[in-house]
């Protein structure tokens, strides 16, 4: 029964810390628009695709533009306005544009 209940609560904190693509979608068009469109495939090809990227991937990548751990003044400057949830919400929207998904990995 220990074992049960432990179980539980680790689905339910799991589930506590995924983003939502909703409000992700939200925070998206007021940020991210601009240059990665809301499909997540960018106004052109200077500009990373979005579409179908892993949340994780994703969220590390913000947290650490942020932070200033990864350079790029353009991206530090907007993830400076996003909090910890705005981040995990954005990473889950364009996370479920699947059919965006890049295959080849030699192209943008």
């Amino acid at each position: 029964m220990k074992n049960f209940i432990l179980m539980i609560l680790l689905l339910f904190t799991q589930l506590g810390l995924a983003g939502d693509p909703v409000l992700g979608k939200a925070k998206a068009e007021q940020v991210c628009v601009t240059c990665h469109g809301l499909d997540g495939v960018g106004i052109d090809d200077t500009y990373p695709k979005l579409a179908g990227q892993y949340a994780d991937y994703m969220e590390h990548a913000l947290k650490d533009y942020r932070s200033g751990a990864r350079k790029n003044a353009i991206m530090a400057g907007f993830a400076a306005t996003l909090t910890d949830e705005d981040i995990a919400n954005v990473a889950a929207y364009y996370s479920t544009l699947k059919e965006n998904r890049l295959t080849d990995l030699t192209i943008k």
